[in-house]
């Protein structure tokens, strides 16, 4: 889908978190969990937190001044929920993976579909995908 240029690079970061998710859902044994626990903190704080902060800095205090207060607080709500998994999981928490990578790949779906196609007709409206 193309996106105006404005989401651009947060659509193409999505893709590097649909890809730790899929690993996660294809990690089978104690040694692909343990590649998983030693290499998820880094990409969180590396790919996924600078993510979210960009997200939580430029995109959403517009969407909420315009009333999308739900998408806004669901948004929100998951990063919390992420960041509180990839902490556990920095600690060592195995049981933190797939929760992680089922809400990683749920939000990204989310955000996909609904928030950025908000944030185009509500703050980009003068973008059009032939543009």
């Amino acid at each position: 889908m193309k996106r105006s240029a404005a989401l651009r690079q947060l659509s193409r970061e999505h893709h590097t978190a649909l890809s730790l998710a899929l690993r996660i859902a294809k990690a089978a044994g104690q040694e692909a969990q343990n590649a998983l626990l030693a290499d998820i903190p880094a990409l969180f704080r590396n790919e996924l937190e600078p993510h979210f902060q960009v997200e939580e800095h430029m995109l959403l205090p517009p969407l909420a001044q315009l009333g999308e207060t739900a998408l806004v607080e669901r948004t929100l709500a998951e990063h919390a929920q992420l960041r509180a998994l990839a902490a556990a999981i920095e600690a060592g928490e195995v049981s933190a993976l797939t929760p992680f990578g089922a809400l990683l790949q749920t939000h990204v779906r989310f955000e996909e579909r609904e928030l950025f196609a908000v944030a185009e007709e509500r703050l980009y409206a003068s973008y059009s995908p032939g543009n």
